[in-house]
Parts: structure tokens; C-alpha cells; sequence
């Protein structure tokens, strides 16, 4: 399975992909919007790991980009803010699939990738291989 993970902080961006690797995940890591849209716009993921919050541009514009490019992306928000904990996201996002604290165990971020990506075996060629930007 191909993961997009959009998060700001690379140690914490850098432990999911790690972990989501040594579950057979190709893995690309990046921390800004732009980034973001450039690695959609040249490779294909089936599940994207948000941070609603990034330093560097916007996260509900990475999932709109995400919606247009690739509509059959699903994204998983995380974030550290109480925004959006009334489930609204739902109705901001339409790719959106779930919504979990920064502070959510690996192995719990981990399953919801899997469950909504399809299964760790989806899609995985080429290996697992995490590409920064």
C-alpha cells in the first residue's frame, strides 16, 4: 500500500513511516502543503496521513487537491487542536475517513491505515520505501 504522510514535525512523520514500513507500506514523507501536492501529483496513494495543522500551507487544501487528483485517496487527519473535534471535518473534507489525536498509538494509526487503505498488501509494489522531500 502507498502512504502519503503530510506532518510537520519530521521526528514525529518520521516514527508512523517507520512503523508503516515494517508493515510492507511504500511511504512518502513530507511536511508542507506544496510538498504534499507535488509527491499527488506524481505518484499515487491509497491512504494519506494529514496533520490538520502544518507550519507551511494548509491541510483542508491538500485533501481538496487530494479529492480532485485522487479521488479514491482516503485521509486520516491527526491533530494536537480541539478544532474540528465535534466531527465537522467530515463535512469539510470529503476523502476524510478519520480523525485521531497526534498522541494515538502507532499500532492504533496503523490499523485505520490499513482498514482504509484496503489491506497492507494493496497496491504495494515497488516495495516498501520511504521517500522525503
Amino acid at each position: 500500500m502507498k502512504v502519503l504522510i503530510v506532518e510537520s514535525d519530521e521526528e514525529l512523520g518520521s516514527i508512523w513511516a517507520r512503523h508503516l514500513e515494517r508493515q510492507g507500506c511504500s511511504v512518502t514523507l513530507v511536511a508542507s502543503q506544496s510538498d504534499a501536492v507535488d509527491a499527488l501529483r506524481h505518484g499515487s496513494v491509497q491512504v494519506i496521513v494529514l496533520n490538520l495543522v502544518l507550519l507551511e500551507g494548509s491541510a483542508l487544501a491538500v485533501a481538496d487537491f487530494a479529492s480532485y487528483r485522487q479521488p479514491e485517496a482516503r485521509v486520516i487527519f491527526v491533530t494536537d487542536t480541539t478544532f474540528f473535534s465535534d466531527g465537522s471535518i467530515f463535512s469539510f473534507a470529503s476523502n476524510a475517513c478519520a480523525f485521531l489525536r497526534i498522541g494515538t498509538p502507532v499500532d492504533d494509526l496503523a490499523a485505520m491505515v490499513e482498514y482504509h487503505g484496503g489491506g497492507f498488501g494493496a497496491d504495494a509494489t515497488g516495495g516498501a520505501a520511504v521517500v522525503r522531500h
